[in-house]
C-alpha cells in the first residue's frame, strides 16, 4: 500500500477520531455510541496507516511529492 494520507490530514484525522472514540466511551451519542466507535476507528485508523481505501479509489493523495 502506498501511502496517500499526509501530515496535517494524518493528525487532523488522528485527533478527531480519538475524541469521537472518547465520546462514545463517555456515552454522549446515547443509542449510536457504535457509530461514534466506528468512526474513531476509522479515523484513528487511517491516521495510524497512513492510508486511506477511497482515497486510493478516487486517485487523490494529500502526501506532498518526493522528487
Amino acid at each position: 500500500m502506498k501511502q496517500n494520507v499526509g501530515g496535517i490530514d494524518r493528525i487532523l484525522r488522528g485527533i478527531i477520531g480519538l475524541v469521537l472514540l472518547a465520546l462514545a466511551y463517555m456515552g454522549n451519542f446515547g443509542a449510536y455510541a457504535w457509530a461514534g466507535y466506528l468512526a474513531g476507528a476509522v479515523l484513528a485508523g487511517t491516521a495510524a496507516i497512513g492510508w486511506c481505501p477511497p482515497y486510493a479509489l478516487f486517485g487523490w493523495s494529500t502526501c506532498s511529492v518526493k522528487k
